[in-house]
């Protein structure tokens, strides 16, 4: 299999970052794969955790990150960083157990048959956990919303637990990237599936975090309402 590398977001994680990164590594081959801390300067003492279990873990590296720019850019410098090197497989997880770590082996195996492989909440066997009325609306509407508007049949195209491959990441130009909440991941896949790749879904039980504040925010559900026809905007004008 190939080397694979979780890719960790954090700000303002330190009640959770620890038991994320030890379940991490009781489903990965530490031999072999990896996780990566990429902290948005958190005021928690979140980045300072992260360079301990770096210097305990031979298998956890830390990017630092001046500020918080949204999770966007967090994750493009974290692909930078990673395809400097020899990762072959590159995932996004959230550090907040809202993701299962369990999870991670089969979003790996499903890379084989993939250019990139979503944890899809919406698919037969997926669904959410934990969630009221209004967080269930928000979530599936932006899904049929972005399904709707970008004319594709993915089922999941908010979820942030992702594997992609090398050479997919190579291919949808990170320089062009140009969304900072979780509009990046519609911008990403819509990439992938605009490029002619191959996307599986499979199924996960997305819960709500255990600890800690949400970041979804009024503004990162706004930038999702007019990115996303930029997007199809851009795609019938050749631009993507």
């Amino acid at each position: 299999m190939p080397r694979a590398v979780v890719c960790l977001p954090t700000y303002n994680e330190r009640e959770n970052l620890e038991a994320m990164v030890r379940a991490l590594g009781g489903v990965l081959d530490t031999s072999r794969d990896g996780v990566l801390i990429i902290d948005d300067g958190s005021p928690d003492g979140t980045g300072e955790i992260a360079d301990r279990l770096a210097g305990e873990l031979g298998w956890v590296s830390v990017l630092h990150r001046e500020r918080k720019e949204g999770i966007g850019p967090a994750y493009i410098a974290g692909f930078r960083h990673l395809l400097a090197g020899d990762t072959e497989l590159v995932l996004e997880m959230d550090c907040d157990f809202s993701h299962s770590p369990s999870d991670v082996p089969r979003l790996i195996a499903a890379a084989v048959d993939a250019d990139l492989v979503l944890g899809s909440r919406y698919v037969e066997g997926g669904g959410t956990e934990n969630w009221g009325l209004l967080r269930r609306f928000v979530s599936r509407g932006g899904c049929v919303y972005a399904q709707v508007l970008l004319g594709v049949r993915v089922r999941d195209l908010t979820g942030g637990f992702k594997c992609f491959g090398r050479a997919t990441l190579e291919a949808i130009d990170l320089d062009a990237l140009s969304t900072h909440g979780y509009a990046f991941q519609i911008e990403t896949t819509y990439r992938v599936l605009r490029k002619g790749l191959r996307i599986q879904e499979v199924p996960i039980r997305f819960v709500e975090r255990r600890a800690g504040d949400s970041k979804m925010t009024s503004s990162i559900v706004a930038e999702a309402i007019w990115k996303v026809p930029l997007l199809r905007l851009r795609a019938l004008t050749g631009q993507l």
